[in-house]
């Protein structure tokens, strides 16, 4: 049986229980499978290709993909600010749509309307994920249920933030592990949200994929540190407790929070900087990620080991020591991609990383970390934020849902 027909105008102009219905009613029974024929984009087999093209990450769930998911090897966020006029009942009918999108592409299928549908055949492990900013519970009405950490962070004196970078009232973050797939979905959903939302900032991000390094390999920034080592593991109790949130607003149980961070990285200077001076700064060696106490990545640092002179091994401004949480459940699970921006005509590099923090409770994880690095890290010689976004991060759907709909509904 084909798929009822569900009109661009019907979500954009439509009431909500008829979108709601139109929604439920094209909702998949099952898991979509990319189609074979690259000439029909109606056409889906039973069983998909077996190749990376085609490999899908669901959509439907407790939690919404992305967050969890194995990294992809691309990743944009995307930030929107509501235009002036748009309340909550316009609000869930965006969400509706951009709902309805992220659902079929992940799939790998045409969002609606879709001109380019030969662009949606090779979803390439895409995923879509949501998140409300503190300016959306405002224009919404519902600014009673916004989480009170859901709110501009407090201000950190290594901070030089850019309004270009920083804020939204909605984020979009889109990943996948082909650059193809990832630009036709950003297109798509900017499209899809025009009406309701003008673009506040893109960012883009690459790290690197699966077919160069095995998945879960911790992996490197552009200063060539491994990023992530001290990193919550998906699927583990510890994962569970410092990420998904189980209590506060029901709204917003089986969600968590984003903390984006824009980080500059002055390679200039760290380039100028010796191999010693690196790693100290760090509090681990550069080649294999072992701290220099220890010989193996993931071996425990010894904080209280002195060297020869009287003096602890790992600086007690070092990186890793500032940045150490004892307890798993307080640590922040990080998600982070490298951003490069081009050189200018001199060449200097415009480089650094996108820092995506997700936790339960930002009051009690992020900022805590924050301002211990903040007051006394050796890595701030190189590295300053520029931009900086906070979002409420919603829990997955149903099949005949939408995102938000525990909010907005």
């Amino acid at each position: 049986m084909s798929e009822p027909r569900l009109s661009r105008r019907g979500l954009l102009a439509g009431g909500a229980a008829t979108a709601v219905g139109a929604l439920a009613a094209c909702a998949p029974t099952g898991t979509s499978a990319t189609p074979s024929s690259r000439s029909a984009a109606s056409a889906v087999p039973a069983v998909a290709p077996a190749s990376a093209a085609a490999a899908v990450e669901p959509f439907f769930g407790e939690h919404q993909s992305g967050i969890a998911t194995m990294p992809q090897t691309y990743a944009v966020f995307l930030g929107l600010d509501l235009r002036a006029d748009v309340g909550r009942e316009a609000i869930g009918r965006l969400m509706r749509l951009l709902t309805d999108d992220a659902r079929r592409l992940t799939q790998g299928r045409p969002a609606l309307a879709d001109v380019e549908p030969e662009l949606a055949l090779d979803p390439s492990r895409l995923t879509v994920t949501f998140g409300f900013g503190p300016g959306l519970f405002t224009a919404a009405g519902v600014e009673s249920l916004r989480p009170e950490t859901v709110a501009p962070l407090p201000a950190f004196g290594i901070d030089r933030l850019e309004k270009q970078w920083s804020g939204g009232d909605l984020l979009v973050q889109i990943c996948a592990d082909d650059g193809v797939t990832l630009s036709h979905a950003l297109r798509m959903i900017v499209k899809d949200a025009r009406a309701f939302a003008k673009v506040r900032w893109t960012q883009r991000g690459f790290r690197r994929s699966a077919q160069i390094q095995a998945p879960g390999t911790t992996q490197r920034n552009l200063m060539g540190q491994l990023d992530g080592t001290v990193n919550p593991a998906p699927g583990t109790a510890d994962f569970d407790r410092a990420v998904w949130i189980i209590d506060g607003p029901e709204w917003l149980r089986g969600g968590t929070t984003l903390v984006l961070r824009r980080i500059h990285m002055d390679l200039e200077t760290w380039d100028a900087a010796d191999r010693v001076a690196r790693e100290f700064s760090v509090g681990r060696r550069l080649d294999n990620g072992a701290p220099l106490t220890g010989r193996a990545e993931h071996d425990d640092p010894d904080f209280e080991k002195l060297g020869a002179a009287g003096f602890p091994v790992i600086s007690e401004y070092a990186h890793i020591r500032r940045a150490h949480v004892q307890d798993p459940g307080l640590r922040i699970f990080r998600r982070p991609y490298n951003y490069d921006e081009g050189v200018t005509s001199d060449g200097k590099s415009s480089t650094g990383l996108l820092f995506a923090s997700y936790q339960a409770d930002i009051s009690r994880q992020f900022v805590p970390v924050q301002r211990k690095l903040a007051e006394a890290d050796l890595l701030n010689a190189w590295t300053v934020p520029i931009g900086s976004a906070v979002f409420a991060i919603p829990p997955g759907c149903a099949p005949n849902g939408w995102v938000g709909d525990g909010l907005l509904g």
